[in-house]
């Protein structure tokens, strides 16, 4: 029963979209278009030479045989540590540095994660919401709060049981009865609601 009430609020938001009555919220903030995901590439070698490996998140083991000698920060702030688990003695970079050794003084790299807001990398991106609204329904392509995309479970693994609850009471939260409807999309390794419908009632 629940199904068929999901399709047919979808077709009805389908709809109420095609006859233009599509709400979108496309205008970007600054923040929106200073966001980048953190990246960065490490080297073997100095000067940006041999192996070399892409980072685009936290990483608690490198688990490399070969020392780090170069990096290339596209993005973010890097803390490079000694030891796995981000242990013992760490340096941040946060811009390109052909010759580790400056910066490190010796140490043999072995964990790497990015730190903090700095080179335009946020933990929690801000959202670019697009909106179908209906009479009673309301779709919602990246549900956020306070501008920022809303995590599908605060607590613990983002499981589909805990992104629906999450899901009802966001949609609770701006006026209607519940979700009918629920995505996930993972973003730089964090989880976040996609795609929800909002319903006003039988859900």
């Amino acid at each position: 029963m629940k199904n068929a009430y999901r399709l047919s609020v979808l077709a009805a938001v389908v709809a109420v979209a095609g006859a233009g009555s599509l709400a979108t919220s496309t205008a970007q903030t600054p923040e929106d278009r200073m966001y980048r995901p953190p990246e960065a590439t490490i080297y073997r070698d100095a000067a940006y030479k041999g192996p070399a490996v892409f980072i685009g998140e936290e990483k608690p083991n490198l688990g490399l045989s070969w020392p780090v000698n170069s990096i290339r920060v596209a993005s973010g702030r890097w803390e490079l540590c000694e030891r796995t688990r981000f242990r013992g003695q760490c340096r941040t970079v946060d811009r390109d540095t052909p010759i580790l050794n400056n910066v490190l003084r010796g140490l043999t790299i072995q964990s790497i994660r990015p730190v903090g807001t700095g080179g335009g990398w946020n933990p929690n991106p801000p959202a670019n919401d697009q909106v179908a609204r209906g009479n009673f329904a309301e779709f919602h392509t990246q549900p956020s709060e306070r501008s920022a995309r809303v995590l599908a479970c605060a607590r613990g693994s983002a499981t589909a049981n805990c992104a629906a609850q999450t899901a009802d009471s966001w949609c609770r939260s701006i006026g209607w009865n519940g979700s009918a409807r629920e995505h996930l999309e993972t973003v730089s390794g964090r989880v976040y609601l996609a795609d929800v419908l909002c319903v006003r009632s039988g859900y």
